[in-house]
């Protein structure tokens, strides 16, 4: 019985006792990837891991079966509503960091205002009234959310709006239209601004579907008010969602921005949907674009500014193409729209050379003093997509995952470069091979591969990736001793590499929005490199894994599935995994006027 109450605790506890996550019921490792509403309240847990376990076992305090009666008996002569119910929130997920951000604005508040805060029937906190879906509002914008998005409230309430294309200090016009009960906040659509803050300057929108289209947010600001912004981001994350004590947390550096803040884009998917009434040919072309910010019918769209000159002009190309051939998707269709270069070196004498074959003649051409780069638009899935990075060069399938600003990522892989290793330090073994996780197309591996004397291994669960990593380094001139590449799933890699001595050995870390699993963060601790660089697309879930590592706890946390004997053993007699330090956290802009930022976190391993 106590070690069916241990493993049910072990599911539910966190690891550590942080109070801004926790007591919001949000999850720890052991529940990783999984949907799960969010709990209402949550009791702090002890610091000692053995209190905790102990506290497990304990039986639960009888309920007197008069409160029984009171609660079946509460409301039940009360007419009842049908309520929708709502999606489980899905960790790291939009939904979670918005509901964070706002916990966190309505608990700074409560702490901030003199007047004690009114109390409903349930002890809960009364945020003032609410409108009705389709009401026109006047909302002040407070701040805003790691999502992009103005958190709102009218005058004389504490009720929270997310308002979309707002800045702090806009006060605006907004239209209700849809209340998340579950939370007890509204979102709102955009319709005016009533009054400006200094920070906005709507002469800088260079969008005419901004403030309709979903892509992006932050057009209406200066860009370095954007960059720092998405520093806030970045502390907010590590903040709410790393478990980590603010001493165990650098001081995060400035976000690093991109060369270019338009026409940097180097892809784009729009699409057009299918017959709404379900008739099998079409009439007339529908809308080609994207998804408003409010609504589920796409917008129409003719241009968008933040694409490369070429997948503009891929997108006039296949809106023409479409007028006369719409009919043929009755169902709808997505349409890749992806950059692709051709670069022609300059002869040593000056001379132009000729116009490379196969490259139509209106391509999009670009010259520097040692070549000219042909830029065109690949549409077809299964097509292949060439670019440049420095002296570097990478294929891929056009409708494959590569980054998609590539004015950044020169100063970004040089950052790398330069963080990949550790300082000098006398008497330390140098580290002489690279791991390259969730390797993609070998991005990582390849640049950074003459650091290393003992070579750079990239490992991804995709072949198809694999094989194309493979093709790029050959195209860089790399060997298999200075480039090796393994499918293999990430949560497994490390047996592919057991031979490697971790204090020799160094791994970058580039995984889905997700984050990585339980399973990998534990491989990752026991193996134990001397030194990690995590990338990331999405700083919640990296937060919340570099806390882990910090930790060293993912191996406790799996523990949920022994019994409470053999978990006592192991914790008696000192059982340990390595653990990290986190030497510095940074912001990386591959998004700009959108409220996205890429991570990269330094970690040394703490040798004691």
């Amino acid at each position: 019985m106590q070690a069916f109450a241990l493993r049910s605790f072990l599911r539910k506890v966190p690891s550590c006792t942080n109070l801004t996550r926790c007591q919001l019921g949000f999850r720890t490792a052991s529940t990783w990837g999984k949907p799960r509403r969010f709990e209402s309240k949550m009791a702090a847990a002890s610091e000692d891991p053995f209190a905790k376990l102990a506290q497990a076992a304990a039986p639960a305090p009888k309920r007197r079966a008069s409160e029984g009666i009171q609660n079946r008996n509460k409301g039940r002569n009360k007419p009842t509503k049908r309520k929708k119910k709502e999606k489980p929130v899905v960790e790291g997920s939009f939904e979670e960091v918005l509901i964070t951000d706002i916990h966190a604005l309505l608990a700074a508040q409560s702490l901030s205002d003199d007047a004690p805060v009114a109390q409903g029937e349930e002890g809960e906190s009364e945020a003032g009234p609410r409108h009705e879906q389709g009401t026109k509002i006047e909302v002040e914008v407070v701040e805003i959310s790691s999502t992009g998005d103005g958190l709102a409230k009218e005058k004389g309430s504490n009720h929270i709006y997310v308002v979309p294309f707002t800045v702090p200090g806009d006060t605006v016009k907004a239209r209700a239209w849809r209340y998340v009960a579950e939370h007890d906040y509204t979102h709102a659509d955009f319709i005016s601004v009533v009054k400006p803050s200094p920070l906005r300057d709507d002469s800088r929108i260079q969008c005419k579907y901004f403030a309709t289209c979903s892509g992006c947010q932050f057009q209406m600001l200066d860009y370095s008010e954007q960059l720092r912004l998405k520093r806030n981001i970045v502390v907010k994350a590590y903040k709410n969602f790393s478990q980590l004590s603010p001493e165990l947390v650098p001081e995060v550096l400035d976000t690093i921005g991109s060369p270019l803040q338009y026409n940097y884009r180097t892809k784009l998917t729009p699409h057009f949907d299918g017959d709404a009434k379900g008739k099998k040919f079409m009439k007339e072309r529908p809308p080609i674009g994207f998804t408003p910010k409010v609504g589920r019918k796409t917008m129409d769209i003719e241009d968008c500014p933040i694409a490369t000159d070429a997948v503009r002009k891929g997108l006039t190309d296949e809106r023409a193409r479409m007028e006369k051939e719409f009919s043929k998707y009755a169902r709808g269709a997505t349409i890749l729209l992806r950059e692709n270069t051709v670069r022609v070196p300059k002869p040593a004498n000056g001379d132009l050379p000729p116009h490379p074959e196969g490259v139509p003649s209106d391509a999009i051409k670009v010259e520097t003093p040692t070549h000219i780069d042909y830029k065109t638009c690949e549409t077809n899935m299964n097509g292949t997509s060439t670019e440049y990075i420095d002296d570097f060069v990478f294929t891929n399938n056009a409708g494959s995952f590569f980054q998609n600003n590539n004015s950044i990522l020169s100063p970004f892989t040089e950052y790398i470069r330069q963080h990949v290793l550790p300082p000098a330090s006398a008497g330390a073994k140098p580290i002489r091979t690279l791991i390259d996780a969730y390797s993609g197309s070998g991005l990582f591996t390849i640049t950074q591969s003459s650091l290393f004397p003992g070579g750079s291994i990239g490992i991804d669960i995709s072949p198809q990736s694999i094989e194309k990593a493979r093709t790029n380094a050959e195209l860089n001139s790399l060997s298999q001793s200075q480039c090796k590449f393994i499918s293999a799933d990430a949560a497994q890699l490390f047996r592919s590499v057991e031979s490697l001595d971790p204090d020799e050995t160094a791994v970058i870390l580039d995984p889905p929005r997700k984050g990585c699993d339980t399973s990998f963060l534990r491989q990752l601790l026991q193996f134990a490199p001397k030194r990690i660089v995590y990338v990331s697309c999405n700083v919640h879930t990296q937060a919340r894994d570099v806390g882990v590592l910090v930790r060293g706890d993912a191996g406790l946390v799996e523990a949920a599935a022994k019994e409470w004997e053999e978990l006592s053993k192991e914790l008696k007699e000192g059982k340990k995994q390595a653990r990290y330090s986190i030497e510095s956290i940074r912001g990386f802009d591959f998004f700009p006027q959108t409220g996205h930022v890429e991570g990269v976190a330094v970690l040394n391993r703490v040798d004691e």
